[in-house]
């Protein structure tokens, strides 16, 4: 057997769990060899797979996605450079979306907390009188695809005496 790494030695290597490397082994997501005892050896090829799975996770990517990108690499050999860049061009456009939308968060998430209502059914800044309940469930204003391109409803102007921005009274369903 070439060199290999017993699952101390791909745990000190990698930074992951051995507890955790026996699951992705469960998984499918990497292998082992076994010793005539039964003991694992990892081919060292495998510290680049856990070093994938780490960072794939890190950015939400699931389990099961990963599994299938790796099986997409081969066997019966160590993958080479251009295939670790064939499997990280069919994840650009995932990942670039990704991106995009951890961006619009962190450009927008000061909008809902900074006004301070905290009531996206009422809110005049974000989401006046519930205007976005009829485009379906969920973050409306990050959701990748949204087809109103992140873009707020117009607010509608503000009832006598209340400053802009501020959330509409209660029961007040004006249209937008």
């Amino acid at each position: 057997m070439h060199e290999s790494l017993t699952i101390g030695q791909l745990s000190a290597r990698s930074g992951v769990a051995p507890s955790a490397l026996r699951y992705y082994e469960r998984l499918g997501l990497i292998h082992a060899d076994r010793t005539g005892g039964n003991q694992r050896r990892y081919p060292r090829a495998e510290l680049r797979r856990v070093a994938f799975i780490r960072i794939a996770q890190q950015v939400g990517v699931s389990l099961d996605e990963i599994r299938a990108a790796l099986d997409s690499l081969p066997d019966s050999r160590t993958p080479s450079a251009q295939d670790w860049a064939r499997l990280s061009a069919a994840w650009r456009g995932r990942l670039d979306e990704k991106i995009r939308t951890i961006t619009k968060l962190r450009d927008n998430l000061d909008g809902c907390i900074g006004c301070g209502c905290l009531s996206l059914q009422r809110c005049a800044l974000n989401n006046p009188a519930d205007a976005l309940a009829g485009q379906g469930p969920g973050a409306r204003l990050l959701v990748p695809g949204d087809d109103r391109g992140g873009q707020r409803p117009t607010a509608p102007r503000p009832v006598s005496g209340q400053r802009p921005g501020q959330p509409l009274p209660a029961g007040d369903q004006r249209p937008g």
